[in-house]
């Protein structure tokens, strides 16, 4: 069994659309910091699903919902700290806003 640390998300911009922004392939994936940053002067929501293999992004899969982040507010998502993906699931996002906020997550891919 081989552990590999990894960026799971690079830093990039929260689309205002559901987007998936990490798959874990062929491996078992932990996740070990999700962080968001607003970076605009108003409040700005995100929300996260942690979908499984085979599944698409709803209320089923919802860990997240509507987090409001305050201008400059950086939040750290204890609810993601330690979740696995199995081979085939995915991080997938939405931001009330297209041009707010900042996420980047970290963890573990296990092979």
């Amino acid at each position: 069994m081989a552990v590999s640390t990894k960026v799971l998300i690079p830093a990039k911009t929260a689309e205002n659309t559901q987007t998936t922004q990490y798959t874990s392939v062929n491996v078992t994936t932990v996740i070990d910091k999700f962080t968001a940053t607003n970076y605009s002067a108003t409040a700005a929501t995100i929300s996260v699903n942690l979908v499984p293999l085979s599944g698409s992004a709803g209320n089923d899969n919802l860990i997240v919902k509507t987090t409001t982040l305050q201008p400059s507010e950086t939040y750290t998502f204890p609810e993601l700290v330690g979740q696995v993906i199995v081979s085939g699931g995915f991080i997938s996002t939405i931001a009330g806003t297209a041009t707010a906020i900042n996420i980047r997550a970290s963890g573990r891919e296990i092979s």
